[in-house]
């Protein structure tokens, strides 16, 4: 553990890409292989379930500090974080360090996978115990792993180029070892960093992503060298068939099989070997097979999260597929055919499924930039964020790249509103106020509406932070209620209706675009002006179907 606790100090100490690189590939080349694949785990996302609840970590902490209730809650809303918060409350041991029990992160992950089952006078032995044999350092990275809520700003691209340069696979093999639905308490070592190990046959390939376009279309050169698409808004996803079983991943890495039933069909219709890439969306009933209208992705939002697909959910948010590339052919990785030649393929793959539900994402036609600058405003008409545009012989990358892929999306709706709650937020936010409720007007009265905590530039953040302070008007816990005079517009992706929320509304991906200095509160926008929003957002989405 201690050797994990100094890399993750490293790591959040350092904002240079090379030392970061450099102190995981140092652990890399020490680490025992047990240990090696709880860091590939948790560095890609696969975070341990809280094995002890936060009261009990709360009383434990209290006993371990000797201090009053009040000023443990003062002390949280202050850190912001449960985990060092207490790494900072209690006193570190007084053992010598030569009769310290050095145990690996192994074998404390080993132990919290079980811990949660077990009583409560266990589980403060255990940590107990556990905290008597660490450092500061040491018990905060222990707090975080046993709360279930451990992340490292470390890319996965760069764990996993530090992992290639101690091992003889390439970084491609082991991006697509990592992928998948794996438990690091059964997967040896071996079988993640191998090159020539055989892959699970449910694992994806990591998905290529594009950059946003912030040049103008020109500056990528001859029209003919591109192809355009619809950027549509669902999940990216992979459907794969190999060993006539059927898989189908998101770009999160989740297994989601099971919550879209209707994709069981293509089990008898495609080839084995196959991963295609593409986008899970709901779909309008549509009779042409060539044709195809979509469904805003709220629809798409109630068949995610449930165990149990009903059939109303079946029919009220039909799922459809919009296949984009195809990534593996007859077994074999094709990521490397230009992607001209991977789209014939594709075609030729689909011609042979007769579903009205999959359907080859369509190629805009367009002579000149001008002239796709025109069509891209069509966008929201075909229920699409934009335009991506791919270079013809490009290959299918892993990760983040520019050059080849690019997303042009279409200006966010906006709305204008103004700051009625602010919040603490975490990490290195902690000690400011950076999440805000924002309400629109309606009559007399102020609605919220949605929150946010992105957009702002920290000396901007440090300047609201400092009005929060001074014109809070009343406090629930780490939230302040402040003096209505703040206006900031709100950008946001998609606007649906919402049961849940006082306004009748809910946004998707708000954030502050820019602080109105400009506005007064009285200036904002109302509640009919928002919904007048939602009306015509909905609106577009009954208009032309995509070809």
């Amino acid at each position: 553990m201690k050797r994990f606790a100094e890399l993750i100090t490293i790591l959040a100490t350092t904002t240079k890409t090379t030392a970061k690189l450099n102190a995981i590939r140092e652990y890399f080349a020490v680490a025992p292989d047990d240990d090696k694949v709880w860091v590939i785990a948790l560095f890609t996302g696969r975070r341990p379930k809280r094995s002890v609840n936060s009261a009990l970590l709360r009383q434990m902490a209290l006993e371990a500090a000797g201090i009053e209730p009040w000023l443990f809650e003062e002390s949280y809303h202050t850190v912001g974080d449960l985990a060092e918060t207490i790494a900072l409350l209690i006193p570190e041991s007084n053992i010598d360090v030569k009769d310290k029990d050095e145990h690996s992160l192994s074998h404390y992950m080993k132990i919290l996978a079980d811990l949660s089952k077990k009583e409560d006078e266990i589980k403060k032995d255990f940590v107990r115990s556990a905290w008597a044999q660490m450092n500061r350092s040491e018990i905060f990275v222990f707090n975080k792993l046993m709360t279930g809520g451990f992340r490292i700003g470390v890319s996965q691209k760069l764990m996993v180029n530090a992992l290639a340069a101690t091992t003889d696979a390439t970084p491609s093999v082991i991006a697509h070892r990592v992928m998948g639905n794996w438990d690091p308490a059964l997967v040896n070592f071996n079988e993640l960093s191998s090159e020539h190990n055989a892959a699970d046959i449910s694992k994806p390939y990591p998905f290529y992503l594009a950059y946003a376009l912030e040049e103008e279309p020109a500056s990528l050169g001859e029209i003919s060298d591109w192809q355009a698409e619809w950027k549509w808004d669902g999940i990216r996803g992979q459907i794969i068939k190999r060993e006539d079983e059927l898989f189908v991943w998101s770009r999160g890495e989740e297994l989601m099989t099971d919550k879209f039933p209707e994709y069981q069909q293509l089990k008898d219709m495609l080839p084995n070997g196959t991963a295609i890439d593409g986008e899970i969306i709901s779909l309008a009933s549509v009779p042409a097979k060539d044709s195809f209208s979509v469904l805003p992705f709220s629809a798409l939002q109630t068949r995610i999260g449930r165990k149990n697909i009903t059939q109303k959910q079946l029919t009220e948010a039909p799922v459809g597929f919009i296949a984009y590339d195809l990534l593996e052919e007859n077994g074999n990785d094709i990521r490397t055919v230009p992607m001209n030649e991977r789209r014939e393929r594709l075609e030729k793959i689909l011609e042979k499924v007769n579903l009205p539900f999959i359907h080859l994402s369509p190629v805009i036609t367009f002579s000149s930039w001008e002239e796709l600058k025109e069509i891209r405003k069509l966008s929201r008409e075909k229920g699409s964020e934009g335009i991506m545009l791919k270079r013809k012989d490009s290959d299918y990358k892993t990760g983040r790249k520019r050059g080849d892929w690019w997303k042009w999306k279409i200006d966010p709706l906006t709305i204008d509103a103004v700051m009625i709650y602010a919040q603490k937020g975490s990490g290195r936010r902690s000690n400011l106020y950076t999440d805000y409720t924002f309400a629109v007007r309606d009559g007399d009265q102020l609605v919220s509406f949605a929150k946010a905590y992105s957009g702002l530039t920290d000396k901007e953040f440090a300047q609201v932070d400092h009005f929060v302070k001074r014109n809070s008007i009343e406090k629930f816990g780490p939230v302040r209620t402040v003096k209505p005079e703040l206006v900031f517009e709100l950008a946001f992706e998609g606007i649906a209706e919402s049961k849940r929320h006082k306004s009748g509304v809910a946004l998707r991906f708000p954030r502050m675009s820019r602080w109105r200095k400009d506005k007064k509160p009285e200036e904002i926008n109302t509640l009919d002006d928002l919904k007048a929003i939602l009306k015509s957002y909905n609106d577009q989405y009954s208009a032309k179907p995509a070809e």
